[in-house]
């Protein structure tokens, strides 16, 4: 199972603000759409909280130690590992996407296979930011152009 980091990140590494992502891009929201539809998307809890809702046309999975309550849309999980597993093994997933928050991507980078990160051509106001790496380690090819953002996807070497 390929695992897969999406993220949109401001210049200045910026991904979030109070809870919320700190612009508005409906380019970005469709390219996000595209990629992520008909696969398991894992999050953390804030981030499903910040969404307001699970997301349509995806096995929505949150890594929470607090949140218990699960629909039929929305499965939850103490770990990244414990999720890693049943989208692999009960899913039958063939790939899946990190979509956030920050304390998620920070763990999520050690063992993730790719990343689509679409990187935003502004700087923004935030108090959470995408986790620094190493781009030694990462082929990088640059997917997609648009006014606001460019689309840049790593492969781990």
């Amino acid at each position: 199972m390929q695992k897969i980091i999406v993220a949109a990140v401001a210049q200045n590494g910026v991904i979030g603000n109070k809870g919320v992502m700190p612009w508005h891009s409906s380019e970005d929201f469709k390219y996000f759409k595209s990629l992520t539809l008909g696969n398991p998307v894992i999050m953390g809890r804030k981030t499903l909280e910040s969404l307001g809702r699970p997301l349509k046309g995806r096995l929505n999975v949150v890594i929470s130690r607090h949140m218990k309550s699960e629909t039929p849309e929305v499965k939850v999980f103490s770990s990244l590992p414990e999720a890693y597993d049943y989208c692999e093994n009960e899913a039958k997933a063939e790939k899946v996407f990190v979509i956030g928050g920050g304390q998620l991507y920070n763990e999520a980078i050690e063992t993730a296979d790719e990343m689509s990160i679409s990187r935003m051509k502004f700087i923004a106001e935030g108090d959470v930011f995408f986790p620094p790496f190493d781009p030694s380690e990462w082929e990088s090819e640059v997917k997609a152009e648009y006014d606001d953002f460019q689309v840049i996807w790593y492969k781990r070497k």
